[in-house]
């Protein structure tokens, strides 16, 4: 899982997870890698636990941000063969995204 690549963090950050994510076996590793998963359980759990719902209102401002980078075809295309210049298109675009 690409979370376990990471490894375990220093300190406790929030981890906004879509509710597909939101079983027993991926909510107990984002707690054991230091993460505070925050996702909301689905409407048929016997046992539902708490999350902050503000935070996860904001999950949305992350999949718009992910829907403005794909009008970037080069970056979305992968043209870049180079890992060093796909990082500074990614960065590129964060700029040219921020100043709009």
């Amino acid at each position: 899982m690409l979370l376990q690549r990471f490894g375990r963090i220093p300190r406790p950050i929030p981890l906004l997870m879509d509710r597909a994510y939101e079983g027993d076996a991926t909510r107990h590793l984002a707690v054991e890698l230091g993460y505070v998963p925050v996702v909301p359980p689905k409407q048929n759990r016997l046992t539902p636990w708490e999350y902050d719902r503000a935070l996860y209102k904001r999950r949305n401002e992350i999949e718009r941000l992910f829907r403005r980078l794909k009008g970037f075809r080069r970056l979305f295309s992968r043209f870049e063969k180079l890992d060093v210049m796909f990082l500074a298109f990614i960065t590129f675009a964060l700029i040219v995204d921020g100043l709009r």
